[in-house]
């Protein structure tokens, strides 16, 4: 076998615009891992956005969570590997939120704090799991450490908020979308590509021997760095003009056709 592991975002690229694994997706993931393949999900979700996922396809390897700000183990729930924001970047972010008037959601022991608890932030606990609790005390949550902070707004205005923010405010700190109303904060230590990395150090895995699978931005240091990266049908154009292979959409079982056509062979 060429390839020895496939890291897969989830929105826009394993899960169909329902939510949900196809059937066909599903059967290809499960044959792959049968014949000993490593397959994880690599996603900006927090573990409890991941869970029910990994639980139907009965993933065993630990998954990647916030754009790899965490490494958790699915079964145990143990850490292996996790980096917070800075506290004087965490400051700056939630300053330059409520100079923009922007819904900001705050991951904090896994847990989610919002800014304001209004539609945006109720509409995006359907995508994590997880009930949001309001932020009363920003030092206290700050001291308690921050995987990662994510704004909601319109299209128009995160494209706004990408061109006007600058990259120097913070002292580490990569934002980036990872759909088009999501604008996320995390340290610049962290990123996809550096995950998957631990990961083939921990399963003495080599770079060339992963597969890497997303449709955003934030999916595009993945993608560079895998053996085989590999752009969803419906992913930024930005995304597919870097990636090695393009395959169907997240509506054509784009993932399990990936499986089909380099790994079940």
């Amino acid at each position: 076998m060429k390839y020895k592991m496939m890291a897969v975002d989830m929105d826009g690229t394993l899960l169909n615009d329902s939510k949900e694994i196809s059937p066909r997706t599903a059967q290809a993931i499960r044959k792959a891992v049968a014949q000993g393949f490593l397959f994880t999900l690599c996603t900006g979700r927090p573990i409890q956005g991941v869970e029910r996922y990994s639980q139907f396809l009965g993933l065993q390897a630990p998954l990647i969570t916030y754009n790899g700000a965490m490494i958790i183990r699915s079964d145990t729930k143990e850490i292996l590997y996790k980096q917070e924001l800075l506290p004087e970047d965490i400051h700056k972010i939630l300053e330059f939120g409520r100079n923009y008037n922007t819904t900001m959601c705050i991951w904090s022991g896994n847990r989610l704090y919002g800014n304001v608890l209004n539609d945006q932030i109720h509409a995006y606990k359907k995508n994590t799991g997880v009930e949001p609790v309001l932020m009363e005390n920003e030092d206290a949550l700050i001291r308690q450490g921050v995987t990662k902070i994510l704004w909601i707004d319109t299209e128009e205005k995160i494209k706004k908020i990408q061109e006007e923010l600058p990259g120097d405010a913070f002292s580490q700190v990569t934002f980036c979308t990872s759909q088009t109303t999501y604008l996320e904060f995390f340290n610049s230590q962290v990123s996809k590509a550096k995950a998957m990395e631990r990961l083939g150090q921990l399963f003495n895995i080599r770079q060339e021997e992963m597969v890497a699978v997303g449709d955003g931005l934030n999916d595009l240091p993945m993608i560079e760095y895998a053996g085989l990266g590999v752009a969803m049908e419906n992913a930024q154009a930005q995304v597919k003009t870097r990636a090695r292979y393009i395959t169907s959409s997240n509506e054509e079982d784009g993932v399990g056709k990936v499986l089909e056509k380099f790994v079940l062979i």
